[in-house]
């Protein structure tokens, strides 16, 4: 049975050795990515690179061809069922169109993960989901609310806020300011990192917003060459000699001095 290399016991998730194939396209070879306890870890590449098909592997919504993806020191391939369950329940994941329930209220979305654990009344979800709403920082009355009559802005909210349902210990986000206008996404960025900060999460997240990675980001992860080419800080980028980084960190450069 495999096993997590030793002491690596702060490593929250971890893609060893990863293949992806897809009849005769290869996205993923031999790729090899870990996210450590307490890290705001942005994967980036180009279009079509497998981004989001890495962070479903990740999530377990999918299972790569070959290789092995770890969960909080535990291999998902070689788990039972009940035990895989438990190891999602401590992840919660933000879609990148927040993909909310249409025919449920904004209360109904946050309750479902809740009311699939069988272990809560009724009394308690509305007071969990009470607490979820305040803590994305919306109101309770919000919750009577449908889908349809959200903004981009709360739709994302509302979605941070199931995805944090189950209080759970590693938070994926795809693409998290996708659609925002700047001022949305600024806040919606510090608002990630005060969660980040006030419930200790770590924090994996996909995007390809240069401002959304610059302000957000304790290390970049570069996915290019169907591996990950590059793990290391924002400012660690720029010695990174290849193509693809390259280009990257002179865009995130050029962006970061006019904004000064």
């Amino acid at each position: 049975m495999s096993t997590p290399a030793s002491g690596h016991d702060n490593i929250v998730c971890e893609a060893r050795q990863v293949w992806t194939v897809f009849d005769d396209n290869v996205v993923h070879e031999n790729l090899n990515l870990q996210v450590r306890a307490g890290q705001i870890v942005a994967l980036v590449g180009g279009s079509g690179s497998g981004k989001t098909t890495l962070l479903r592997h990740i999530v377990g919504l999918t299972v790569p061809t070959r290789g092995e993806i770890f969960l909080f020191g535990e291999n998902l391939n070689e788990v039972d069922r009940l035990k895989q369950q438990r190891l999602m329940n401590r992840l919660g994941m933000l879609f990148q169109q927040g993909a909310l329930f249409s025919a449920l209220s904004v209360y109904d979305n946050i309750a479902f993960p809740l009311r699939e654990l069988k272990q809560f009344d009724e009394e308690t979800i509305c007071r969990l989901v009470m607490h979820k709403l305040s803590l994305v920082e919306l109101e309770p009355k919000h919750g009577l609310l449908l889908p349809a009559q959200l903004s981009g802005g709360m739709i994302k909210r509302v979605g941070l806020a199931r995805a944090l349902a189950l209080e759970p210990e590693l938070l994926v986000l795809d693409e998290p300011t996708a659609g925002l206008d700047p001022d949305r996404s600024k806040k919606f960025i510090e608002l990630i990192k005060q969660l980040k900060h006030t419930l200790g999460l770590t924090v994996l997240f996909v995007t390809h917003d240069l401002d959304t990675l610059a302000q957000m980001a304790d290390r970049v992860a570069v996915l290019a060459d169907k591996r990950i080419v590059a793990d290391c800080t924002l400012s660690e980028l720029g010695m990174i000699d290849h193509p693809f980084v390259n280009n990257f960190f002179h865009d995130i450069s050029a962006r970061m001095e006019r904004a000064q």
